[in-house]
């Protein structure tokens, strides 16, 4: 059973409520006899009638759109039924108003018995209104059926194109990232090697270290001056080497 919060129901009711605002309005037609009063309420009843049409085809379109896939919108085939015979029952409604206050418009109430027929006509729906209003709402519901599948289809069309640019954006996104991550490799292969290369040279440094020490603990105190000597000696050489020529 559909809840009683589905948008369906919640516009039916105030539909319905406009329509019984409209027999009120329709009844105090029937009874008055004054000519400007009359006028203004058949004024009303017909500004109503075409309020509510317009609302009772807004609905036959919502029931055409949920009648292709019943179980998604949570109701079923004898739902969307009931729901098709109301809003075609409410048109009836609305239409033997609308037929029954242009007929009178303008004319002296000296004969009741018309109107009041005709309301009785509006209260009890004949057959013939009846077909007549599910023949309309047949060709209204396979217009909008006919508009409603071209604008899926410029839609899906529309779609399908924003997908092949999206691919195409993340094909280049992932080129992108493939490429990063090659450079990445690379920059570690090098940080690898340069951190190989820090090690053999240190160990190299260490090496060199060591064999300075033995000489300068080996040697005596004179080679040891003679040494510091030859190697300030080879500094100043190097020094003069390299910012005077």
């Amino acid at each position: 059973m559909p809840s009683a919060q589905d948008p369906f129901y919640v516009v039916k009711e105030e539909v319905q409520e406009s329509i019984d605002k409209l027999q009120s309005t329709f009844h105090q037609w029937e009874k008055t006899s004054d000519t400007g009063e009359r006028e203004h309420l058949a004024k009303e009843v017909l500004a109503g009638c075409e309020s509510i049409e317009w609302q009772v085809d807004e609905l036959d379109k919502a029931i055409s759109v949920a009648s292709r896939e019943p179980s998604w919108y949570g109701i079923d085939e004898v739902e969307v039924e009931n729901r098709r015979r109301w809003t075609s029952s409410a048109r009836t409604q609305v239409r033997t108003t609308k037929q029954s206050v242009e007929a009178g418009k303008g004319s002296n109430t000296t004969n009741h018995a018309s109107p009041n027929g005709m309301h009785r006509e509006l209260m009890r729906l004949p057959d013939s209104h009846q077909t007549a209003s599910n023949q309309y709402a047949a060709r209204d519901n396979d217009d909008f059926i006919e508009s409603e599948s071209d604008r899926q289809m410029l839609l899906i069309k529309k779609q399908d194109e924003e997908l092949d640019e999206l691919s195409i954006s993340v094909q280049r996104i992932g080129g992108v990232g493939l490429t990063i991550h090659e450079e990445l490799l690379a920059q570690e292969k090098i940080i690898d090697e340069l951190g190989n290369e820090m090690d053999s040279t240190s160990n190299r440094l260490d090496f060199v270290q060591k064999k300075v020490a033995m000489v300068m603990k080996k040697a005596s105190a004179k080679g040891q001056i003679m040494m510091i000597l030859g190697l300030l000696a080879l500094f100043i050489f190097l020094f003069i080497l390299v910012f005077f020529t």
